[in-house]
C-alpha cells in the first residue's frame, strides 16, 4: 500500500520548486514512498513521482511479479536483460512535456551516471536538476508506527549482542562469535540488516569497516562488536567492547571516558539543538585529543549495503548545523582509543531515550 501522506508531502515540495517529476533511485526512498521491499535493486530500479497521476516504477522485467504483489497501484515500466534501462526511464518520464522540469536523485549510489546521461539524451528539451536538496531529511522524523519498528529492531539488537558476548570466550574463533550473532538476529524475528555485524579485535579497531576473520580470541585482549537488528527495514544499531580474561592496561579509563561521552551526547541531544553542539558536548566529556568525523548519525530505514539510509550520512559532526527534532532516531556513538560504546536513541519532546538496553558496564568474559 502506497503511503499517500508521504507522496503528498513530496508533491507539495515539488510544487514549491516548480517540478513536473522527481526520479528516485535509492531503495530506502523507494521503500519509504511505496513499501517496495526486495533485493532486486542491484539491477537498475527507479521510482518516478509525477506532479499528479500514478507513480511509475522502472525495474528489470523479472521483478514484475514482485511489483504486482507489493505495489499494484504503480505504473510498471520494465526493461529486459540486454536492453538499455535508459529507454525505460524515458518511457516513464515521457509525459513530462518539452520545457518541463525533472529532478533526479543525483546523490543515489544506485543511479549510474551512464544511464542518467542516456535518459537525458532520450528526453530533449526538458530541464533537469538535482533532487537531493528536496529530499534531505525526508525520512528524518519518525511516526509512532516507525518508532515501534525501531524499538522492535532494538530488542533484536540487544538479543544479538547478548548472544555475541556469551559466545566470546578465550579460544573461540571470531567466526564463532559471528555465527552466534547471526543466529540471534534471525531467530528472534529479524530481517537481513543493511550492514553486516562488525566483529574484530581491538588491535584492529581503527579499521572501521572490517569484520570477523579466522582469528582466535586470546586472554588479555579485547573484542569490538557493532550490529543491528532489522524490522520492516528499520534498524537500531549498537556497539560494545568486551575484554577476554582481564582488561588490558588503560581499559578501565577508556571505558569511563567512552561512557561519559555517551551520556553527555545524550543529554545534549534535545529538540532545537544543533548537531555541532551535540558533538562538542561529546568531545569535551570523552576527553579525546584527536577529533572524530562524527559521534553518531540518523538511523532508520536501510537496505544493504548500509543501515544509514543511503550513501550519505546525516551525522553529528564538528560544526554541524542540522537542527535536532523530536521524533528523530540516532545511532549515538562514543568512540575513544581502546573502547567504543554506542546505542540507538529516540528524541522525544522531553528527553532522549535509549532504545537499545544492553549493559554499558565494563564487560569481561572468561
Amino acid at each position: 500500500m502506497i503511503p499517500e501522506s508521504r507522496v503528498a508531502s513530496l508533491r507539495a515540495r515539488m510544487a514549491e520548486h516548480g517540478l513536473d517529476a522527481v526520479a528516485l533511485a535509492s531503495p530506502e526512498l523507494i521503500y519509504y514512498l511505496t513499501g517496495l521491499d526486495h533485493h532486486g535493486y542491484f539491477a537498475f530500479t527507479l521510482l518516478v513521482v509525477p506532479r499528479d497521476g500514478d507513480l511509475a516504477l522502472v525495474t528489470r522485467e523479472m521483478e514484475r511479479p514482485t511489483v504486482r504483489a507489493q505495489v499494484p497501484q504503480c505504473r510498471h515500466v520494465t526493461f529486459g536483460d540486454g536492453t538499455d534501462p535508459a529507454s525505460a526511464v524515458a518511457g516513464a518520464l515521457a509525459d513530462v512535456p518539452a520545457g518541463g522540469r525533472i529532478a533526479t536523485e543525483d546523490a543515489a549510489m544506485f543511479f549510474p551516471p551512464a544511464i542518467h546521461a542516456r535518459a537525458r539524451l532520450a528526453l530533449p528539451g526538458r530541464r533537469w536538476s538535482d533532487a537531493t536538496p528536496l529530499l534531505t531529511g525526508a525520512m528524518a522524523v519518525k511516526t509512532a508506527d516507525e518508532v515501534a519498528f525501531v524499538r522492535a529492531a532494538a530488542a533484536i539488537s540487544d538479543a544479538a549482542m547478548a548472544a555475541g558476548i556469551a559466545s566470546a570466550r578465550e579460544g573461540t574463533a571470531e567466526h564463532g562469535v559471528a555465527a552466534a550473532v547471526h543466529h540471534a538476529l534471525y531467530s528472534t524475528g529479524g530481517q537481513q540488516p543493511g550492514f553486516v555485524p562488525m566483529i574484530r579485535p581491538l588491535w584492529m579497531l581503527e579499521q572501521e569497516h572490517v569484520s570477523w576473520g579466522p582469528r582466535t580470541l586470546t586472554r588479555g585482549t579485547g573484542l569490538f562488536l557493532e550490529l543491528s537488528g532489522c524490522v520492516r527495514r528499520y534498524h537500531a544499531p549498537l556497539s560494545r567492547t568486551v575484554y577476554v580474561g582481564e582488561p588490558p592496561e588503560g581499559a578501565t579509563d577508556a571505558h569511563a571516558a567512552a561512557h561519559a561521552g555517551l551520556e553527555a551526547a545524550r543529554s545534549a541531544l534535545r529538540p532545537g539543538a544543533r548537531t555541532g553542539d551535540v558533538y562538542a558536548a561529546w568531545h569535551a566529556a570523552a576527553g579525546v585529543t584527536v577529533p572524530r568525523h562524527h559521534c553518531g548519525y540518523l538511523v532508520g530505514i536501510g537496505f544493504p549495503p548500509s543501515w544509514v539510509g543511503g550513501g550519505e550520512v546525516l551525522g553529528i559532526r564538528p560544526g554541524g548545523d542540522t537542527r535536532v527534532l523530536a521524533g528523530m532516531t540516532f545511532h549515538l556513538m562514543s568512540w575513544v582509543p581502546g573502547h567504543v560504546v554506542s546505542d540507538t536513541v529516540f528524541v522525544t519532546p522531553e528527553r532522549t531515550e535509549f532504545l537499545t538496553r544492553t549493559s554499558r558496564d565494563l564487560t569481561v568474559v572468561s
